[in-house]
């Protein structure tokens, strides 16, 4: 349970942030950045639903609802690194059962697309407009992520990575479905305008 009752603590104010476990890490760490970015995607995903109320829209809605709700788990599980020591508590860790429910969710959106002839422009219907700024700021945080993972003595659960990796992908095919029910895919013309 999470009793927020005070939202300014001054703790901060030297520059650095307290980890799940207590530990404090400049807020500049790249751990830090990593689980920022996870939640700036959850941001932008509320943004996307303001587009997706639509009855024609409620099966993609809730399923960037249960994504809101991973993404807050993947932030928790990004901030209690696993470094061996003993917790008074099982911290929250993303598991595969989260990555596979993901990845059947891109299936079911992406079977009734037409295959890609081209690359797909940004755009179209404004939620699939908002779901491409998803998949790029989510790329970014699958990026940081990784860097994070590759670092001596910075340890980040496996599930909690691919769940990142395929996050994007959802993106993208989610934003193409959206256009599938509009005027279709804005389309990339190379060289167009030499």
């Amino acid at each position: 349970m999470v009793v927020l009752n005070k939202i300014y603590t001054r703790t901060g104010d030297d520059g650095t942030t307290a980890l799940g476990s207590g530990e404090r890490l400049p807020k500049w760490h790249l751990r830090v950045e990593s689980y920022g970015t996870v939640d700036e995607t959850n941001a932008l995903v509320g943004v996307a639903r303001q587009h997706t109320a639509a009855p024609e829209l409620a099966e993609l809605d809730a399923m960037l609802a249960r994504i809101q709700n991973d993404l807050f788990d993947l932030g928790a599980d990004l901030c209690m690194p696993d470094r061996g020591e003993p917790l008074a508590f099982e911290p929250l860790r993303m598991t595969d059962d989260q990555v596979a429910r993901l990845e059947s969710e891109v299936d079911t959106l992406n079977a009734g697309l037409p295959a890609l002839r081209s690359f797909v422009l940004p755009g179209g219907e404004p939620a699939a407009a908002a779901l491409h700024v998803c998949r790029t700021v989510s790329r970014r945080a699958e990026r940081l992520i990784v860097a994070l993972a590759a670092q001596e003595d910075e340890p980040v659960n496996d599930a909690a990575r691919r769940y990142m990796n395929r996050l994007s992908d959802f993106f993208f095919v989610a934003a193409r479905w959206v256009n599938a029910k509009g005027a279709g895919d804005v389309l990339w013309t190379p060289g167009e305008n030499r």
